[in-house]
């Protein structure tokens, strides 16, 4: 089956718990941990609000394709469990192709426990367990080398196996949003990848945590690594084609190798859970650029007014718009 986009990633069961009892410390000296989420020690917290939605970079990223009419796949691995079911059944309600994405026996499916504070901020606590077993099979890289479009999300597990499969069979458009496991590894290790790369998303703190792997880099102040230029310029020069970093309340940037785009970050109505923003501005900005025919300023938009319209909502799937009402 041809599709306009394959997700490649994780699937996961989210439990979110709503909390105020949290104190936002500031951190400035650790680059790493600039802000820090602090609990009276041995305390019983009150939980206010409590829910059970649906997480995952490739599951969330799937759904907020085809939500913009994208002929959608998600592949990506669910124990054959209660949580697995209802995240391929949930998947299927929303539009997204579930033909590869497979229950795993002897694994329970992945879930994240999401903490979030009354002002919208959250801290995950995640448990991977399927999603470790993601492999491409040979039906897969079928579907793979015909797709228009590639969305690889955080990966676990063998995941370098992973992406030589990808990166070998396809010659499709590919975005990279890569999780801990890929930026922990460093960028020398993710360079033959990233030269195959179109479009390369990352946070700040996991764009600061890169470019310090690197050598050159290792003796920079924090004057120079927290200015974002500097982190877009540096990851560029492994080879990707865009390089796009969020910055939280500090808006979104791309660098094309040629010139800086920036995007402000876009009042939002309500601000209720932060949880998925990050995939849904990347999936959005990637599904932009398709519909304007590679036009940034217009993706990075698109990502800000997708990203303020989902923050109104719980969840890391609820909320979001149409992109194609948006890009006209």
């Amino acid at each position: 089956m041809l599709y306009d986009v394959i997700t490649i990633g994780g699937a996961t069961r989210d439990i979110s718990f709503l909390t105020d009892e949290g104190i936002l410390i500031d951190n400035p000296r650790d680059l790493l941990r600039q802000k820090l989420l602090a609990f009276e020690y041995g305390a019983k917290l009150k939980v206010d609000h409590f829910y059970n939605l649906f997480g995952g970079g490739a599951a969330n990223a799937a759904v907020n394709f085809a939500n913009s009419g994208f002929k959608t796949a998600c592949l990506a691995r669910v124990g054959n469990d209660n949580n697995g079911r209802d995240i391929i059944n949930n998947l299927r309600q929303r539009g997204v192709d579930i033909q590869m994405t497979r229950s795993d026996d002897k694994a329970s499916t992945g879930v994240s426990f999401i903490l979030v504070t009354g002002s919208g901020e959250r801290i995950i606590f995640t448990n991977r367990s399927a999603n470790n077993d993601l492999v491409i099979r040979a039906g897969e890289i079928k579907a793979i080398r015909q797709a228009k479009n590639l969305y690889i999300a955080s990966l676990s597990g063998n995941w370098q196996a992973v992406l030589r499969s990808v990166f070998k069979n396809s010659s499709a458009r590919i975005a990279w949003n890569p999780g801990s496991s890929q930026y922990q590894a460093g960028l020398k290790r993710l360079a033959p990848f990233l030269k195959k790369t179109d479009v390369f998303c990352v946070n700040k703190d996991e764009a600061i945590e890169l470019v310090l792997s690197d050598v050159r880099y290792k003796g920079k102040k924090p004057a120079f690594l927290n200015n974002v230029n500097n982190l877009l310029s540096a990851l560029h020069e492994f080879g990707p084609r865009l390089v796009l970093i969020t910055s939280g309340v500090e808006g979104a940037d791309v660098y094309d190798g040629k010139k800086f785009y920036h995007q402000d970050v876009l009042k939002e109505k309500k601000r209720v859970d932060i949880t998925g923003v990050g995939d849904a501005f990347n999936s959005s900005f990637v599904a932009a650029l398709e519909l304007s025919k590679g036009d940034i300023k217009q993706a990075l938009y698109a990502g800000a007014k997708n990203t303020a319209a989902k923050i109104a909502y719980f969840g890391a799937q609820s909320g979001l718009l149409d992109l194609r009402k948006i890009i006209k």
